[in-house]
């Protein structure tokens, strides 16, 4: 027996790949709807081998269906997620808007997947920041063994974490690049082809960017509060697939070969350590996959207990969508159990 399933958003990047991740996933259905705002109303989506009609986020009735990925923004969310959960319909929210709510988890389902029980509280369920969900992947089994005192992360984060828009700007102004005549539109506040960008959101006043505060606090409350984490976050000119550069100091000292064999056997790992050239994975390479891979494991000896290593993610994938749908999985097994 299956779920009727909801896709909010399902005409945008995290929407499309909701719905192929779960037909790929094989996710028990009984129904599943598309839902968009009106300007996308009828718009064609795939879903598996099937075609579906969008229909009008505005006026649908949630009652009767019992989860619904939302893939749209923290406004729309505000004024939907609240009338799909009161009528009795789950809510598995992308964006920012419930993450740091106490009364709302926060889940990774390879790190905290015993927090899905809170879920009763408001009928809703937070998805964390794409570039948070990858680093606690490969964070929680090392934890686990070693206990992470402190985290300095510097992030490498493709423009499709910006949407399609910013996707259209990066090759529109590496297009232009070649031929001066185009005017591309710049997405950023700095051109983004054949450069880095500081800044992935608003700056705070402390000097972090909200991106970098979202990894702070979004690690503490999915993994440890005791965890101290400082992030870098950085946009580079790639369309899909974040990269990490992850600097651990551990409370007790935890060798690099032992570190490489914790992360082979952790869910939803991939290890790609070759120390030759090419022994590592890149983006491009990650996209479309289901993996978290890790890479460069290597002893830090500037600290007392430290490792280095790289980690590489589909981030409308492991950053997005498939973690949704993970969720998804987790709460149809432990919570709303049918047949």
């Amino acid at each position: 027996m299956g779920y009727n399933i909801v896709v909010v958003g399902a005409t945008g990047n995290v929407g499309h790949e909701m719905l192929n991740i779960l037909a790929e996933r094989q996710f028990p259905i009984d129904k599943i709807e598309a839902l968009a705002s009106r300007k996308s109303l009828g718009t064609e989506v795939s879903f598996g081998d099937k075609t579906l009609k969008t229909k009008d986020l505005d006026t649908f009735d949630f009652t009767g269906w019992d989860m619904a990925l939302f893939a749209v923004g923290s406004d729309a969310t505000k004024k939907y997620a609240p009338i799909a959960a009161k009528a009795g319909c789950v809510v598995i929210d992308n964006s920012s808007l419930y993450r740091y709510d106490p009364d709302v988890p926060l889940i990774v389902p390879e790190v905290n997947p015993e927090a899905i029980h809170g879920y009763s509280k408001k009928n809703i369920i937070a998805n964390p920041n794409c570039s948070t969900a990858q680093m606690v992947v490969a964070l929680k089994p090392l934890h686990d063994r070693a206990t992470i005192k402190r985290v300095v992360v510097s992030t490498y984060q493709s423009v499709s974490g910006s949407g399609k828009a910013a996707i259209d700007s990066l090759w529109d102004e590496t297009k232009a690049i070649y031929n001066p005549t185009d005017n591309p539109s710049q997405h950023y506040t700095k051109q983004i082809a054949f450069n880095v960008i500081p800044h992935i959101d608003v700056f705070m006043d402390s000097g972090d960017t909200k991106e970098e505060w979202k990894m702070v606090v979004e690690t503490k409350k999915i993994v440890d509060p005791k965890i101290k984490v400082t992030a870098t976050c950085v946009r580079v000119p790639v369309f899909v697939g974040h990269s990490e550069s992850i600097n651990i100091e551990f409370e007790e000292f935890l060798d690099e070969d032992e570190a490489r064999d914790i992360l082979r056997e952790a869910p939803g790992i991939m290890v790609i350590d070759k120390r030759e050239d090419g022994g590592y994975v890149t983006p491009i390479e990650c996209v479309g996959d289901f993996a978290t891979f890790v890479s460069r494991i290597r002893q830090d000896v500037t600290v007392e207990n430290g490792i280095n290593l790289w980690c590489v993610s589909d981030n409308l994938r492991k950053g997005a969508a498939l973690n949704a749908v993970q969720i998804a999985e987790t709460l149809g097994r432990e919570c709303l159990k049918k047949g």
